[in-house]
């Protein structure tokens, strides 16, 4: 059953997306893609739908919060947010600005079509967000969160996060 957010919801929706994720701030919730629904569920009572980017992630709790205060600062009293385990989350779930901006910021996107339900890519290449050259190198399979590998440029030199597929 598909369901069409009324103005109000898409108003909601929104704000709720607006709020940056507490541990890649340069990218929103609706970007990232975590922000699966909002349903008004009456007068100043909302219920928001998230999906973690793994299970067991501890930014899930920061997030939640912060999308109570924006909601509240905007004048609904009653807000819960509900953690959707299913669908999964997926990196294919970051939108097209999401991307740029974590390029932007230095940090390799995932490639695009690599989460479960894309094709599995040919390449192991990872264009370096500094330079664009593929020619990198792991350095560690883990950065400063789990959902992040650290790499290095061969080309420029330059030590660079990757955002790693799921």
């Amino acid at each position: 059953m598909v369901t069409t957010e009324t103005p109000l919801e898409a108003e909601l929706h929104r704000l709720a997306g607006s709020v940056p994720d507490p541990e890649l701030p340069v990218l929103t919730l609706d970007e990232l893609g975590v922000l699966r629904g909002v349903r008004a569920d009456g007068p100043n009572k909302v219920t928001v739908q998230l999906t973690p980017t793994y299970t067991g992630c501890p930014a899930i709790e920061a997030m939640s919060h912060d999308i109570e205060r924006v909601l509240h600062d905007h004048g609904v009293a009653e807000v819960s947010v509900v953690t959707v385990l299913a669908p999964a989350w997926s990196t294919d779930d970051i939108s097209t600005e999401g991307r740029r901006k974590l390029e932007e910021f230095g940090i390799a996107p995932p490639r695009p079509g690599s989460g479960p339900e894309g094709p599995v890519p040919l390449t192991l290449s990872v264009r370096c967000p500094h330079c664009g050259s593929t020619d990198t190198e792991l350095l560690s399979r883990f950065s400063s969160t789990a959902c992040k590998a650290l790499r290095r440029c061969v080309a420029c030199r330059e030590p660079f996060d990757h955002f790693k597929e799921l």
